[in-house]
């Protein structure tokens, strides 16, 4: 299934590869990566001059170009004047969410036109170098069928790990709140009380969920409730940790304000997203327990300059206003204090695509470029428990490369401009030198 699922993907980008079937008894396909630069995530330094051997979709070795030996009749892809990491990964994404229809004007996009411009954000993402992503959150299960035809081969795009409906309460962040009474509108994730919670998270596991998305606090861009406002109860919210923890999906938790980081954290979820109201205990507490942070500090810079022209409401903007940079100056004392950081960037509120201009804010709020590249590699792996698919250029994973041609620990901003991705073995984009 795999190897049909390069080939298709090979087929659609216009790449002409050789993909031998295992069923034929042919050894399976051979590339050498000639690395000039090789960004070394796990010992957080860069070493020069290194071969990256592949097999089918996995890294088979890796080191020193005069220490491997390179079998004939292997393809060789030079990239001996480039930079090369480890597909990055974005821990916070909703692809089928179009960033020019937000308010009033998303009441017109079905779930259908919704999966469908999924399918090209996935696969803009892809070629920006993010070769892995967790989406928290889709009407009408659409990121589980955009997931599932990525995986079959019939679209190109990142690995998913998805969520299906986001869970929260009755008028809360995960309902639409948008249409008056005359409608009888609830959003298909919305459950009050423990035991609705858990039947939801049954119903996510059921319909193809990876993991579990719940809304703790209110939002910035939903209607008439406000960010630092507490919605599901810490009751609510152990049941639905303990009922996705028992079915093997780990919980993410959008938390702006204080109390709902907290009750989060206590009930053991696996990630806070946001965090932008969080205070010494949520940070304490976070710190302790080795809850995962995924804060979205970028796209402050979107919702204020392009927001109103995709339709958010003023009330989100006013809310923005008052949140971005506190959300920013939390950034660096959570990460100041050691709170385990994740990349995650809200994509669908900005443009798909853009996902690595994220780096810079970071970098600004106290990472050094390492430690920003490291959140959306090793920490993200381990946050979405892949650490032993993705995440670094190390045997056994899998193929997952992406090149650059000056220095991202110089210049962060040069992750915004990838040159070069390779998704599971395959070149997805870039050109390659093959002798």
């Amino acid at each position: 299934m795999k190897l049909k699922a390069v080939a298709a993907s090979l087929a659609i980008l216009g790449i002409a590869a050789s993909v031998h079937a295992e069923s034929s008894g042919a050894a399976q396909h051979v590339v050498a990566v000639r690395a000039g630069k090789l960004v070394d995530v796990v010992a957080g330094k860069v070493l020069d001059n290194q071969t990256i051997l592949i097999s089918g979709d996995r890294i088979t070795a890796v080191g020193p170009s005069g220490s491997i030996t390179v079998p004939a009749g292997a393809e060789v892809v030079d990239l001996s004047g480039a930079t090369v990491l480890p597909g990055l990964i974005d821990a916070h994404t909703h692809l089928t969410g179009d960033p020019h229809q937000h308010g009033y004007q998303s009441l017109g996009v079905s779930d259908i036109r919704a999966a469908m411009y999924g399918a090209h954000a996935a696969q803009v993402t892809l070629n920006a170098g993010f070769t892995t992503v967790r989406n928290v959150g889709a009407s009408g299960f659409g990121d589980v069928a955009l997931r599932d035809a990525i995986n079959e081969g019939e679209l190109p795009g990142p690995r998913m790990r998805t969520a299906g409906y986001a869970i929260g309460i009755q008028g809360g962040h995960c309902d639409n709140n948008l249409l008056p009474h005359d409608f009888h509108y609830t959003e298909n994730g919305v459950a009050d009380g423990p035991w609705a919670a858990r039947a939801k998270v049954r119903e996510m596991a059921k319909y193809g969920a990876d993991v579990i998305k719940i809304c703790a606090s209110g939002g910035v861009l939903s209607k008439g409730d406000e960010p630092g406002a507490q919605q599901l109860t810490l009751e609510e919210m152990k049941a639905i940790v303990e009922e996705a923890h028992k079915l093997g999906r780990r919980v993410a938790a959008h938390a702006h304000g204080a109390s709902s980081i907290r009750d989060a954290i206590l009930a053991g979820v696996d990630s806070v997203e946001h965090a932008s109201l969080v205070d010494d205990e949520g940070i304490r507490l976070a710190r302790e327990k080795g809850t995962y942070f995924v804060m979205d500090i970028y796209n402050d810079d979107y919702i204020l300059q392009e927001g109103a022209k995709a339709g958010m409401l003023q009330e989100s903007l006013d809310k923005e206003r008052a949140l971005g940079q506190l959300q920013r100056d939390n950034f660096r004392k959570a990460f100041k204090a050691g709170v385990k950081m994740a990349f995650g960037t809200d994509a669908g509120v900005y443009p798909h695509g853009d996902n690595a201009r994220q780096f810079h804010y970071m970098v600004q709020y106290g990472m050094s470029p390492m430690q920003a590249i490291q959140a959306a590699t090793i920490n993200a792996a381990d946050l979405l428990g892949w650490k032993d698919r993705i995440g670094s250029v190390s045997a056994g994973k899998y193929a997952d490369l992406i090149a650059v041609a000056g220095d991202p620990l110089k210049d962060p901003a040069e992750l915004t401009r990838v040159k070069f991705v390779m998704k599971g073995g395959a070149v997805v984009k870039g050109a390659q030198a093959a002798r």
